[in-house]
């Protein structure tokens, strides 16, 4: 590729542009993350909307996700986030497993009830390198924001 040329998948657009359709379908997601995030089905993934816009994965509750206090564990959602990322930015990509987390951050904003959560990713900046986005995390319980993170992805060279 000549210098100065952006890969296919870099994108200068804003979050909300008309991205046209996932590169990836969300069978084909959950396919992937089981063969290559085993974790996704301890936090009970389910994909609930998947697109170029965003994506929204639920952690489908189970007791086990409980720690004391009564409230969602924080490694659940932050798995939940890291996954929802992953699923936002192949389907601009399709299935490129090698797209890899560099950096997460997350902010727990209030109590979980326990009840399903929700993770909504988008990609904010499609790089030649890199991916950066945010996810939101809501709890099913009463649609309340619970926690927000921050992800940035390494991307493999085409």
């Amino acid at each position: 590729m000549p210098p100065n040329t952006s890969p296919p998948h870099a994108s200068k657009q804003p979050p909300d542009a008309d991205l046209g359709p996932a590169l990836i379908s969300a069978a084909e997601f959950t396919e992937l993350c089981d063969e290559h995030l085993p974790f996704a089905r301890l936090v009970g993934m389910q994909v609930d909307h998947f697109g170029t816009d965003r994506v929204d994965l639920r952690g489908v509750f189970n007791n086990d996700f409980l720690r004391p206090g009564g409230t969602v564990a924080g490694p659940v959602m932050m798995a939940l986030a890291d996954a929802a990322m992953f699923g936002a930015i192949l389907a601009r990509l399709g299935p490129v497993a090698l797209a890899v987390t560099t950096n997460l951050s997350i902010d727990f904003l209030r109590k979980p009830a326990p009840a399903d959560v929700v993770a909504s990713a988008q990609v904010l900046k499609l790089g030649k390198r890199l991916a950066v986005g945010d996810i939101m995390i809501t709890s099913d319980a009463d649609g309340e924001l619970v926690a927000r993170a921050s992800a940035t992805y390494s991307l493999p060279q085409f």
